[in-house]
C-alpha cells in the first residue's frame, strides 16, 4: 500500500489537521545555515533556503510560492519515494517501490524536481538514491525513515510517539548520506501530509522546513494516466507545488501522466523548478 497517499478506496486529499497552523508562510525564507549541517551535503543543500521557525519555535510549513512573484509562472513537481519500514519482504518478493523509468523521463525532459525520499527507500535502492542525489537536476528531501504517521488518523499508518519523531528524520538523513547522495536539502514532508501541533513542536530541533502541496495529482493507485494529467493541469497555478509519486507498484501511471503534463505546462508558459528554487520566488 502507498500508505499515507490514499488507498484504492480513499481518494488522495491533503489532510486538514485539527490543530495544525496555517500553511501560508508567515515569514520570509531564511538562509539554510539555520538547518543542521548534518542534514545538508552538496552545493544544492548549502544554498537551499529555509523558513524561519513558526510560533514558539514550531517547524514552519511551506505549501506554495506566492502567486505573481518575480519568477512568474513557475511550478514545482515533487515525487514521493515511499517505502515503509515493514515492506522489505514485499520488495524481496519482487514488488517495485522504485520507478527508474520516471526518473529517466524527467532527465530526458530536463525537468528539475524534488524527490521526497524515505530512508527505507534509500536503503532498498542505494544505487538509485545516489544517482538521484548526485544529479544537479534533482534534490532529495526527507520523507521520514519508516513512512509511519506523525499524528492520527493518517490513512491507517502505524503511529510514532513524540519521542521517536525527530529520530525518524535524522535516521532518514543518515540513510541518504550512507547511499552517497549529496544534493540533500533540509526539507521534510510528513507521511500522508498528516501533522499537528505536537509533531511541529517535536520536529523543531531538527531545523527542517515542512513542505506540503497545493495540487494533488491523484496518481496514487490510479490506472488512468489521462485523468491524473488532467487533475494536475486543472490545479496548477503560478507558484504551485504538485505532489506525485516515484513508486511503480502503487503509482503505475505517473510516468505517462508526466509525459502529458510537462509539454502542456511548458506550452502554457510555465517553468519547472525544484522546491528550493520555488521557495526563493
Amino acid at each position: 500500500m502507498l500508505a499515507g497517499c490514499g488507498s484504492p478506496e480513499n481518494t488522495l486529499t491533503e489532510p486538514v489537521p485539527s490543530r495544525a497552523p496555517s500553511t501560508t508562510p508567515s515569514a520570509a525564507p531564511s538562509a539554510s545555515p539555520s538547518a543542521s549541517r548534518s542534514q545538508q551535503s552538496g552545493p544544492a543543500a548549502r544554498k537551499a533556503p529555509t523558513m524561519a521557525p513558526g510560533p514558539a519555535g514550531r517547524t514552519p510549513v511551506f505549501t506554495r510560492a506566492a502567486a505573481g512573484g518575480p519568477g512568474g509562472k513557475v511550478v514545482a513537481l515533487t515525487f514521493d519515494a515511499d517505502m515503509t519500514a515493514d515492506q522489505g519482504t514485499r520488495a524481496a518478493a519482487g514488488e517495485h517501490f522504485d520507478n527508474p523509468r520516471l526518473i529517466a523521463l524527467l532527465r530526458r525532459l530536463k525537468v528539475p524536481s524534488t524527490v521526497f525520499m524515505t530512508g527505507r527507500w534509500a536503503e532498498e535502492y542505494p544505487t538509485q538514491a545516489r544517482s538521484i542525489g548526485t544529479d544537479p537536476l534533482f534534490e532529495i528531501a526527507n520523507h521520514s525513515y519508516s513512512h509511519y504517521a506523525f499524528t492520527t488518523p493518517c490513512y491507517g499508518l502505524p503511529v510514532l510517539d513524540r519521542a521517536g519523531m525527530r529520530g525518524e528524520v535524522e535516521r532518514a538523513f543518515a540513510a541518504f548520506r550512507k547511499a552517497g547522495a549529496r544534493n540533500v536539502v533540509p526539507y521534510f514532508r510528513f507521511p500522508g501530509g498528516c501533522y499537528d501541533d505536537t509533531s511541529l513542536r517535536a520536529l523543531a530541533p531538527a531545523k527542517v522546513t515542512a513542505v506540503q502541496w497545493d495540487v494533488v495529482s491523484g496518481d496514487a493507485f490510479a490506472t488512468d494516466a489521462d485523468a491524473v494529467a488532467a487533475q494536475v493541469l486543472d490545479g496548477v497555478r503560478p507558484g504551485s507545488l504538485v505532489v506525485m509519486h516515484c513508486t511503480r507498484s502503487a503509482a503505475p501511471v505517473t510516468e505517462e501522466a508526466v509525459r502529458q503534463v510537462v509539454p502542456e505546462l511548458r506550452r502554457r508558459g510555465y517553468r519547472f523548478v525544484k522546491v528550493s528554487d520555488l521557495m526563493r520566488e
